[in-house]
């Protein structure tokens, strides 16, 4: 999936224009970037294009703490946009995240988020079992 495929997916799940999807995807991406660890960030990259995985990239130190309420006001600052803005947008990234990279490495990213992510981010599907 290429950064354009990725923000069309975004935008059709956060019901956002695609340019500012786009803006908001690479806000995200660079805010995820600051609040987990070096490790983790090249893990999510690997599984993602270059020029999606490119933004998860920083010179901040890694593991940044604060709430979900801190992570998406560092967002609407980094998109420009109001904090409702950025929420809508965080949960598409978030879901097109899930759906992108492997079940493991979604949940190694969720385990690095604050506690508050969890109701930021849907339960991850369960294969069904025979009982």
């Amino acid at each position: 999936m290429r950064f354009p495929m990725f923000v069309e997916a975004v935008a059709r799940r956060a019901e956002l224009p695609g340019d500012q999807a786009a803006t908001i995807s690479r806000a995200v991406l660079q805010t995820l970037a600051e609040r987990i660890t070096a490790d983790e960030s090249a893990d999510l990259a690997a599984q993602l294009p270059d020029d999606v995985g490119g933004y998860l990239t920083t010179s901040e130190p890694a593991g940044a703490t604060g709430a979900v309420v801190d992570f998406l006001f560092r967002v609407a600052d980094r998109a420009a946009v109001d904090p409702a803005v950025a929420e809508v947008g965080t949960r598409g990234v978030l879901e097109t995240l899930r759906e992108t990279v492997t079940v493991g490495e979604f949940q190694d990213l969720v385990a690095q988020l604050p506690k508050g992510f969890d109701a930021m981010v849907d339960p991850i599907p369960r294969p069904p079992y025979d009982v």
